[in-house]
Order: C-alpha cells, then sequence, then structure tokens
C-alpha cells in the first residue's frame, strides 16, 4: 500500500491509498494530490488506515470531492496489537493504534491462551459491514502492556515482521550452514588483496568489505565485495519465500529483525574478518583523482583481513598511524573526491542526525546519544554509491546507450518533487530569510545544496532539512528506471546489501544473469515489477516501524522527566498551537495553544506562524525555545510541553 500507484478513473472511481483522522474521518492519497477526497466516517466499508483502496466520487465540495470506499484492493496491516478486555460480555482488543477506529471482537475460541489486561497481537478474521464490529482471533500473547519486549513486538507484528523464522526456513539454513564448502573454480580470487570491513560498533551481519591493490603505473584496483547471498538462497527455496516476504531487515531501538536466520545473515554470508567468504564483487580501476578507467564484475571469494569499527578506522585516519592507515588514508581520500564531483554534478547532501538509546536491563532509556557521521561513514557511503551506480549503468546505459536501457532490471529510483510542494517549500525557507531560487516551479540539486551551505551552524538546519525532504518524492524500487533526484544519477540501483535487502538480491541475479548473456524473459519483467512493488511497500513498513520504536522510547524518557526543561526547536505550527522537538533526544511534544496563555495567538496558515494579538509575540518553525515536560501518554504515543521562554 505504500508504494506509488496509478489512481487510474473507472470511471468516476479512484484508486489510492486511504488516510485515517483522529476523529475517523478518512482522506485518500492519490500520485496527483490535487484536490482532497474526503470519506464520510459512515462509508468507509471497513477500509483501514494505509489500505488500498478504490473509491467511488459522490459529488464536489469545496476544495475537493466527496466519496465512499468502493472496494478494498489491499489490506495495509496483517493484525492490530492492543488490551484484551471485557466489554458487555465480549472479549474485545482495545487497539494501540490510534487510527484504529473499531474494537475487535475475540470469540472465546478464539483466545488461546491469552488472559484480561495482556497485550495480544490479533488478526481480523471477519468483517462485514460498518454497523458491526470486525472478529479478530489471537495470533500471539505479547505480556503486560508497556512492558519493553511485549511493546517492541507489538511494533514489529503490526508491520508484518516477525522475529521467528519458519520450522521449514531455519531447517533450510541449517542444512546449507552444515554442508557448506568452498567452491574449487569458477571465482576470481582476491584472498590475497589487502580487504577489511568498516561497520558500526554493534553490527553483526557485514554485507560490504572494500580491498585497495596500489598499481605500479599509481593508479589502483579497489574492490567492493559484496556478501554472495544468492549463491545461498536460490530461487523458489523456502529461504527465498520467507527473505522475500520480509523483503528487508529491521532495525529497532534494541533489536535486529533480519531477513535472513541468523545462521545465514551473521555467519556463512557475513563478511567476517579472517576466514574465506563468497562475494559478488565490483572491481574499480582508478586513478588518484577518482577517474574510473576500467570496471570488472563478477562471482569472487575473499578473506577480510580486519574488521573495523567506525571508530577504530577514524583513530587511525585522525591519528595518522596504525593498522592499514595508507589504504585508509587512500579510500577516504579518493571517496572525498567522489563526492565533490558528485555533489557538483547534482547530488544534494542532506544529513540528519540519528538518536540512539542506552537502554537499561529492563529496557527502559537511561540516556540518550546522537549518532555522529564521521570520514568512515562518508567513505563507505561514497565507494558503495560508486558499486551501485556503475551496476546500473552497466545494464540500464547512459543516454549514450539506449540499447541497454531496454533490459529487465530492478532500479531504485527518486522523482523529481511535486512542484506545488517545492512552491511551498520556497514560500517557507523565504519566511525564515533565505532564498530558494526557482526555475519552472522546480528546485535545482545545485541551488538546494547551496542552501544547506548557508544553514550550516544556525538552529533552523534541521527544521529546513526536514522541510526539503518532506516536499520530495519517496525512493523507491522499479523496473522503470526515471533516474534518481537526491542523487543525481541517471541510473542507479541497490546492490551492496543483500545480507538485509531483498532487491540487492533480485538484482545480483539479474546481474549474473547479465553477465552470462542470459536475458530474462517478458514474464520476468512482470516478477521484478512485483518484486519492485512488494519491497517498496516493505521498506515502508519497516521504516515505519523504525520510527514507531523510537517514538515510544522517547515518550518513555520524557515520561519520568515530568516538570524538567529542555531546549526545543519549533518544528511545527499549527492551529491549535505549537510542535516543539527537545534538541538531544529529538523527541517531539505539543504545546497547546491554551497553554501559552500570555495572549491570544492568530495562526497564519501560508507562513506558518501564530502571532499574539496585543503582544505581536511570534513563533514560527526553526524557533528555538525552552520547555517543561507537561505529560508523557506511553498509550497514545503523545508528549506535551509548556512554553518556559
Amino acid at each position: 500500500m505504500q508504494q506509488k500507484h496509478t489512481g487510474k478513473k473507472v470511471p468516476d472511481r479512484i484508486r489510492g491509498v486511504l488516510t485515517i483522522t483522529a476523529k475517523g474521518i478518512g482522506y485518500l492519497k492519490t500520485d496527483t494530490p490535487k484536490d482532497k477526497i474526503e470519506i464520510a466516517h459512515q462509508d468507509l466499508k471497513t477500509g483501514l488506515q494505509g489500505d488500498f483502496v478504490e473509491v467511488q466520487i459522490l459529488g464536489k465540495m469545496i476544495g475537493g470531492a466527496r466519496a465512499k470506499v468502493h472496494n478494498i484492493l489491499g489490506r495495509a496491516k496483517a493484525g492490530f496489537t492492543g488490551e484484551l478486555s471485557m466489554k458487555d460480555g465480549e472479549y474485545v482488543l482495545i487497539p494501540t493504534d490510534p487510527k484504529m477506529y473499531a474494537q475487535i471482537v475475540i470469540p472465546k475460541g478464539e483466545l488461546g491462551k491469552a488472559k484480561i489486561g495482556e497485550k495480544i497481537f490479533a488478526a481480523i478474521t471477519e468483517w462485514k459491514s460498518m454497523d458491526e464490529r470486525p472478529q479478530g482471533s489471537v495470533i500471539e500473547v505479547l505480556g503486560k502492556p508497556f512492558e519493553h519486549n511485549a511493546e517492541m513486538r507489538g511494533i514489529a507484528l503490526e508491520r508484518g515482521f516477525a522475529e521467528a523464522f519458519p520450522k521449514k526456513v531455519e531447517a533450510e539454513a541449517r542444512a546449507l550452514y552444515e554442508n557448506y564448502t568452498i567452491p574449487k573454480s569458477g571465482r576470481k580470487d582476491f584472498r590475497d588483496i589487502t580487504t577489511f570491513t568498516i561497520d558500526p560498533f554493534d553490527a553483526k551481519d557485514f554485507d560490504d568489505a572494500i580491498s585497495i591493490e596500489p598499481l605500479k603505473n599509481g593508479n589502483y584496483n579497489i574492490g567492493v565485495h559484496i556478501a554472495d547471498v544468492g549463491h545461498f538462497v536460490k530461487v523458489g527455496s523456502e529461504l527465498d519465500k520467507e527473505a522475500f516476504k520480509r523483503g528487508t531487515s529491521v532495525y529497532l531501538v534494541d533489536r535486529t529483525i533480519p531477513m535472513l536466520p541468523e545462521v545465514l545473515s551473521n555467519d556463512l554470508c557475513s563478511l567476517k574478518p579472517d576466514v574465506d567468504r563468497l562475494t559478488f564483487s565490483a572491481l574499480f580501476t582508478i586513478t588518484p583523482d577518482g577517474n574510473v578507467l576500467d570496471m570488472w564484475f563478477g562471482k569472487s571469494i575473499i578473506h577480510s583481513n580486519k574488521r573495523f569499527t567506525y571508530e577504530e578506522a577514524q583513530k587511525i585516519l585522525d591519528d595518522k598511524k596504525g593498522l592499514y592507515y595508507d589504504e585508509l588514508d587512500t579510500l577516504n581520500t579518493i571517496a572525498k573526491k567522489l563526492h565533490h564531483e558528485r555533489h557538483e554534478q547534482g547530488s544534494i547532501t542532506l544529513e540528519q542526525d540519528e538518536v540512539k538509546f542506552i537502554l537499561d536491563a529492563h529496557g527502559v532509556p537511561t540516556d540518550v546519544y546522537t549518532k555522529t557521521r564521521t570520514d568512515t561513514h562518508k567513505l563507505v557511503e561514497e565507494w558503495m554509491l560508486l558499486a551501485n551506480r556503475k551496476v546500473a549503468e552497466h545494464i540500464g546505459g547512459t543516454k549514450n546507450d539506449k540499447q541497454k536501457k531496454k533490459r529487465v532490471f530492478v532500479y531504485r529510483i527518486h522523482d523529481l518533487p511535486d512542484k506545488g510542494k517545492v512552491q511551498d517549500l520556497a514560500f517557507f525557507i523565504k519566511k525564515l530569510g533565505y532564498h530558494l531560487p526557482l526555475t519552472q516551479g522546480v528546485a535545482r540539486a545545485r541551488d538546494i545544496n547551496i542552501l544547506l551551505k548557508q544553514l550550516e551552524g544556525k538552529a533552523e538546519r534541521d527544521t529546513v532539512q526536514t522541510a526539503i525532504i518532506r516536499s520530495m518524492a519517496k525512493a523507491i524500487y522499479s523496473t522503470k528506471n526515471i533516474g534518481h533526484f537526491g542523487l543525481g544519477f541517471e541510473s542507479y540501483t541497490h546492490f551492496t546489501s543483500p545480507i538485509r535487502r531483498y532487491p540487492d538480491v533480485a538484482v545480483h541475479r539479474l546481474l549474473f544473469s547479465y553477465l552470462h548473456n542470459i536475458d530474462p524473459t517478458q514474464k520476468a519483467l512482470h516478477e521484478f515489477e512485483e518484486i519492485s512493488r512488494f519491497t517498496s511497500d516493505r521498506e515502508k513498513s519497516a521504516q515505519d516501524a523504525e520510527r514507531a520504536s523510537v517514538k515510544y522510547k522517547q515518550v518513555e524518557y520524557m515520561g519520568s522527566r515530568i516538570g524538567k526543561e529542555f531546549e526545543g526547536l519549533v518544528t511545527g505550527v499549527t492551529e491549535w498551537g505549537l510542535y516543539v522537538e527537545e534538541r538531544k533526544t529529538k523527541s517531539e511534544g505539543m504545546v497547546r495553544i491554551r497553554d501559552i496563555g500570555d495572549d491570544f495567538y492568530v495562526f497564519d496558515e501560508r507562513a506558518l506562524t501564530l502571532t499574539g494579538k496585543k503582544t505581536k509575540k511570534r513563533y514560527r518553525l526553526g524557533d528555538r525555545v525552552t520547555v517543561r515536560v507537561k505529560n508523557a501518554d506511553l498509550g497514545k504515543r503523545l508528549i506535551e510541553y509548556t512554553l518556559v521562554k
């Protein structure tokens, strides 16, 4: 339900994604959101938040149209979490999701071992009309409400991610591990070339490694070696079916829910040090200035010499000495040149801080820190971007190679921003005292980068970056290559993370076929279109789960700090109040307009400001404020602040 849908009319019917307000009113999201399409609660026909639906237009209204749900084409959720309660003599699930407007009746025979007061996960088994409540069946008992493990599992399950793998899948993975032998031929051997991985300190699955070999003429052979997941996960196997179903690994605040069983993701496929590992490689002959002279793609075998954490590698670069300093310095120097060239050609540089929580033994957040990006993060990123882009160009070609563009492939695409959203962005930025020029209603990447440069060190930087991101289309997977606006690439794909992303596995299979002169059939095109559509949806679900787990911990963290004061940034302005993000934890909460109290405030929708009638005091996006924690509601996932100054 999360991908771009066509929005075709049949004849007075439109397809799109349903959104539900807190009041139970529906709106339809389509590819061309010119007018609001509103659906009254009684006309939802059991449609829920995120469902892909077909609606029938009933008539026009101010600013849009009225409609009713005609058909539900796809459900966004497989089930719902909530507390089991007893109401009017019936067992009911009271949903955690505030957008789920109906309580789910659980017949006694569908309770399993669930008891009243427990948090459960249940699937809807029957729901015929809005006149009656949905019937459900308990799938899993999670534990006590607000218990850490129960809440994290619930967040994942609601979005279709289970921690446990089916027994058939585990058995297949175990058999691969126990019967594994190194192939004796058919692979390029990099085992004598200096090779290492650079990953987070807590990483367990190592998708990628980099090798470097100086050449006598001053150039380098630099290899980007990626775990050869396709060697183990065969098309049609139980492992393949489960990996496709999951689509991606999920990273919650306290755990990873992997796409593949750990015996593969953390061991057999993982590019661990001091062991031989099978890889799919992109080898670049490159000058010290970053000019790629030659490329080779193919199956390979490596032996990683060292597993670096980002921090270890960065210290070696900073100290200008240590294990593999020369290799790291060379890779970093060329990476900076690749970044500069990419930036000059229109790649937008957006860097947002990532919040990490420190949890105690019970999962309670005790502290928080911001994950900073260092040269070693950027080093790895540039080499992965190069490999992804060159693989895509090898298959899809460039503007000067039209024939290759007809090949079946899975691209990572990023459409141009919507003109209306860009115009609103330019207006908003003007109100902050900056300028974003538009050319025929579109902002050029170069001008966005100039703006971001001006914002360095400014309080409103994060707010503007968020506004820029919201104005843009979402990157998705597709067999139709329209380029990647954000990166400024004509062709781009995901090749470098097959342990945790299913599209990368598909890309490996396609690349291997083309390297052996095997062209996929037209039937395969439809299969890869479905892979692209489905994995784009799964990626969105994983992102939702990750954000939900962070939000839960932010509310929990602030819940133990009622009455304390924090520095914050205004991130939203509405007619009912201000949204303020606490600077350290990025915990966003609401300052209700009635709690400002010192004046009567008027909301300007276009300028996104609240202005006092008497004092003329004005609040706008990007303002720095001091707030006090008033309330934190874990059930509703809401934080309330009051203004101090």
